[in-house]
């Protein structure tokens, strides 16, 4: 896969991670207008991994941080057609190293029970208990 790029805070459209995600969790297919991933991105996040296969967006990680102790991945995604090819792991990765540039101590991820392997397994990441609050 000599041809994938993987770049911190590239530039990315919202039409291209928007048909990243859908396919990535099968759900609608949003737009900008409802959904302003890049303005978004561009205000709340310290930064951004993303993933291009011959130019076609195939990953993207969003970075957050306290700015001293504590970062968390969110919205990790992989097409699933690419999925098991080695992105994932090269975008979390970078997202990491990334993250160690600030002397964050901890990078925290939240997911599912089916992707749980590929975070312990084959990232490092330790189990912690963790809570979730749903506001709407």
């Amino acid at each position: 896969m000599t041809d994938l790029e993987i770049a911190w805070r590239a530039p990315f459209t919202n039409e291209e991670i928007h048909a990243l995600h859908a396919a990535a969790f099968n759900t609608k297919l949003y737009t900008g207008d409802d959904w302003d991933w890049v303005a978004l991105c561009d205000k709340h996040s310290f930064g951004w991994v993303t993933a291009r296969l011959d130019g076609a967006l195939v990953g993207f990680a969003n970075v957050i941080t306290d700015g001293f102790a504590h970062a968390w991945l969110q919205d990790v995604i992989v097409d699933p057609e690419k999925q098991r090819l080695g992105i994932g792991v090269a975008v979390v990765d970078r997202a990491t190293d990334e993250a160690k540039k600030t002397e964050c101590e901890w990078l925290h991820v939240d997911f599912d029970d089916d992707v749980a392997d590929f975070y312990y397994r084959r990232l490092g990441f330790q189990k912690t208990n963790g809570g979730l609050k749903y506001l709407q």
